[in-house]
């Protein structure tokens, strides 16, 4: 009896063993690139899908983040160039089509960069006073002024400073509930945002009254701000730039900033600069110039020679009372930098 069990339970374990081997496997996935694959910008790669040789396909067609890349009418691999992509996580989808079906893969690779930035030196051309009330969180240069925001609950708000003062000349202060960050003037508008608020307002540049408001979107927080002649360009404290529109201020893509070492996070006040998008890295002294096409850093400025020296009375007033702040003079070709309630601003000139 247990001899016949033993054999009805051998005849089932081979039934099932041979049905397993010769049935035809039909799921598909990517065998190039791997999930989380790393690449230099600029790489070459090869799309390959794991694919039975008897499994037929009608056409399989490959995209990347949305995009068409390429069609083809059988599985064989597929070299791509990276060149002219951005930084940063991309999503590669194969929809397969057999038989009037579809299957949809996906796979995932991450574009850094190989770029070491340059290290730029530069010379002070002239210094000017600046407000040590003013918790800098934007800086801009606009016909002969500077707009200026500060940060701070109870202390933040949106001014008009003279250039050679540093006297304010028109304000408006935010409820004490809101934590400013960084401005902008775009047309005869003014936005300002908040910084974990979730909200940025829009005021009357002339007349400084609020006028509207905006919600952030997919965006985590606010931080800095400027424009590219198309874009709003928003900083949220990581290493993405938003593009916004400047009508609707909503988010419409992302770029992702990365120097040879990995991600720039803390991305801050921010300024757009003969083609390319200057930031203030938190924390630090330093800011990076980053080419918006890509998101690689391509060279960086260390300004650690301008930081007050025994100013600041405590250890968290001298951690936080950071470099930030960065103004063009579009017409004069001037750049301007300042600090967090540092008590001058800087005229500089960059040596290539």
């Amino acid at each position: 009896m247990h001899f016949g069990l033993r054999k009805f339970l051998l005849f089932i374990f081979l039934i099932v063993a041979f049905g397993c081997k010769n049935k035809k496997d039909t799921s598909l996935s990517f065998s190039a690139p791997y999930d989380g694959q790393n690449f230099n910008l600029g790489d070459e790669f090869f799309i390959k899908l794991d694919v039975d040789k008897d499994f037929k396909v009608d056409s399989i067609s490959y995209w990347l983040d949305g995009k068409l890349i390429a069609t083809r009418k059988n599985a064989d691999s597929l070299r791509f160039n990276t060149k002219n992509l951005t930084l940063g996580y991309r999503m590669i989808t194969a929809i397969v089509a057999q038989d009037n079906k579809t299957d949809t893969i996906n796979t995932n690779v991450v574009l850094k960069s190989n770029v070491v930035p340059k290290q730029l030196s530069y010379k002070v051309e002239n210094v000017f006073p600046h407000d040590t009330t003013a918790y800098t969180e934007g800086l801009s240069y606009v016909a002969g002024k500077f707009l200026e925001s500060t940060g701070e609950k109870g202390a933040s708000q949106l001014k008009w400073v003279e250039l050679k003062s540093g006297k304010t000349i028109q304000k408006t202060t935010l409820a004490p509930e809101y934590f400013g960050e960084g401005s902008l003037k775009i047309g005869d508008k003014i936005i300002m945002l908040t910084w974990q608020e979730n909200i940025g307002f829009i005021f009357d540049a002339k007349t400084f009254k609020q006028i509207g408001n905006f919600p952030y979107q997919n965006s985590r927080e606010g931080w800095g701000l400027t424009f590219d002649g198309k874009h709003i360009l928003r900083s949220d404290g990581t290493n993405r730039i938003w593009l916004m529109n400047p009508k609707t201020f909503t988010e419409e893509s992302f770029i992702e900033v990365y120097d040879n070492n990995g991600p720039v996070n803390s991305l801050n006040e921010l300024e757009y600069i003969n083609g390319k998008i200057y930031a203030n890295v938190y924390l630090t002294h330093k800011i990076v110039i980053i080419n918006p096409q890509s998101g690689v850093v391509e060279a960086e400025l260390d300004l650690s020679a301008l930081v007050p020296k025994n100013y600041f009375k405590t250890a968290d007033e001298e951690q936080n009372n950071v470099l930030n702040g960065i103004a063009w003079d579009e017409k004069a070709k001037r750049l301007f930098v300042t600090g967090k309630k540092w008590p001058k601003l800087y005229q500089i000139s960059l040596n290539n």
